[in-house]
């Protein structure tokens, strides 16, 4: 039998909807080359365009039998100048230029940041980045009204650009009252994870998880500096991460971006938690079918990192070419997966995880599957919490995750190594054996007498208590109906 899943990758794809992929056409050609997970910008499109989005993914669930998870990405607060009365001025290096807080029309001599929160903090001996780090100006002089600052390096500065402040944590909030809004409208759609911009420190994701409250999955956009500084503690109580690295890449020298990307995956992993690889992996397919040797090389990068998900943005949302930018990308995963020195890497340093039966369970589910060639580890859990941490033992099988939740299963097509199904709840262990049996051979993972490992919690259906490891073999008894 044919498997809805795409079994010859264990790395994740999630990909961007926009005005490139809207079409249904399109979006099942996504689907069939292998995406994962559909991210919904809420930077740009309406409620409805992103309804319409979210209904057409959820169709396309029903067509190909299986969990299409849906990652709505929060605006979060855009800092950004005010307007000039020419449109635009050109800056060139030592020219001494004015930050208003006050609103006035910009000219050569300054223009208004409209941000009380900049003005609080800034100090002389700051640099503001305006438009993505193209001009870079250092501030001489701050009061709470005004900012004295010299050019450092020029270039042409128009309306409304955007600002970064790269040395300061500011005082506020990641979610905007747009923000709010849209993700009262995300929630209510059903979207299994909501990703928060402008993370800053860990009462970030507090004041989201207020918010969720457990509705979906919160997933930490690691794009500010200042979250570097309490990376553990954040990762700890979000439910997933991005390396966002563009961001980070405006506000930190370039050269500093390899080695945070490899500390936030790592960390990432340790604890259990999905961790996505973002920005500009494949950007040169916005325009062009092939990617370059560069491009390949840092998704593989990720790949070997063990990240659980690469991610592409404007090549699926706004290219000429998001079905082939989705295919390269399942090639670079095949090929890095296939490579020897992938396994090598992940295993180079192992996670010791945590000290819980639970997961000394997984790692043993992980151990046995490779010394016992099984096909596949099957996991029965609740909340995703036992199929997640099999996924973190990062083996050399797949796991089939079996849930009672729709929202479970949805979620976990995010995780390393995951197949994930929705079924009902098993009652005892015999129903647990023959029900995982059954499932590996629908799904496409085995045929009659293959190995599987299956774990699970006693009592069943209960958050937390996995504290069950079997050695099965697939055998004709299992197909037989449920009792």
């Amino acid at each position: 039998m044919k498997s809805p899943f795409k079994l010859d990758r264990r790395t994740k794809i999630v990909a961007t909807l926009g005005p490139a992929s809207n079409d249904e056409t399109v979006l099942r050609k996504l689907v069939e080359a292998g995406v994962n997970v559909f991210r919904l910008n809420f930077s740009h499109g309406s409620h409805e365009d992103q309804r319409a989005r979210f209904n057409l993914i959820r169709s396309m669930e029903v067509e190909f039998d299986r969990p299409i998870g849906i990652l709505m990405d929060l605006q979060g607060p855009k800092l950004r100048i005010g307007t000039f009365a020419e449109g635009k001025i050109t800056l060139n290096k030592g020219d001494t230029f004015n930050l208003y807080l006050e609103k006035r029309v910009g000219d050569q001599e300054g223009v208004s940041l409209p941000h009380k929160e900049i003005f609080d903090v800034l100090e002389a001996g700051h640099e503001l980045l305006v438009d993505d780090g193209k001009v870079r100006l250092q501030v001489t002089q701050a009061t709470p009204l005004v900012a004295v600052t010299t050019v450092v390096v020029g270039g042409v500065i128009s309306d409304r650009k955007g600002v970064n402040v790269p040395d300061k944590q500011l005082p506020i909030s990641a979610l905007t009252e747009k923000d709010r809004a849209d993700l009262a409208f995300g929630l209510e759609l059903g979207v299994d994870w909501v990703a928060l911009s402008f993370v800053q420190r860990p009462e970030d994701i507090i004041e989201a998880r207020n918010l969720v409250t457990g509705r979906a999955g919160i997933l930490a956009k690691l794009e500010k500096p200042s979250a570097l500084d309490q990376l553990h503690r954040i990762i700890e109580l979000a439910d997933a991460v991005m390396v966002a690295r563009g961001d980070l890449g405006v506000e930190l020298p370039p050269e500093r971006v390899p080695a945070i990307q490899k500390r936030i995956v790592e960390t990432a992993r340790s604890l259990g938690r999905p961790v996505i690889v973002a920005t500009q992996m494949l950007e040169s397919m916005i325009n062009s079918p092939v990617p370059t040797r560069a491009e390949a090389s840092d998704v593989a990068t990720a790949i070997y990192d063990g990240a659980d998900a690469v991610m592409l943005s404007a090549e699926t949302a706004a290219g000429q070419y998001p079905i082939e930018a989705v295919e390269v990308m399942g090639r670079i995963i095949i090929e890095t997966e296939r490579d020897v020195r992938s396994n090598h890497a992940l295993k180079t340093y192992p996670l010791e995880g945590e000290p819980t039966d639970a997961d000394a369970i997984a790692r043993a589910a992980s151990d046995i599957a490779t010394a016992r060639r099984c096909v596949a580890i099957v996991t029965f859990s609740s909340t995703g919490s036992t199929t997640l941490r099999a996924a973190r033992a990062r083996g050399l099988v797949p796991i089939l995750g079996s849930t009672p939740s729709h929202h479970v299963a949805r979620k976990l097509t995010l995780a390393w190594g995951v197949y994930a199904v929705q079924t009902r709840d098993v009652v005892s262990l015999s129903d647990m054996v023959g029900k995982a049996a059954r499932m590996v051979q629908r799904k496409g993972f085995a045929v009659l007498g293959d190995r599987i490992v299956v774990t699970a919690g006693v009592p069943f259906g209960q958050p937390g208590s996995t504290n069950v490891i079997r050695l099965v073999e697939v055998t004709k008894e299992y197909d037989k109906p449920s009792a």
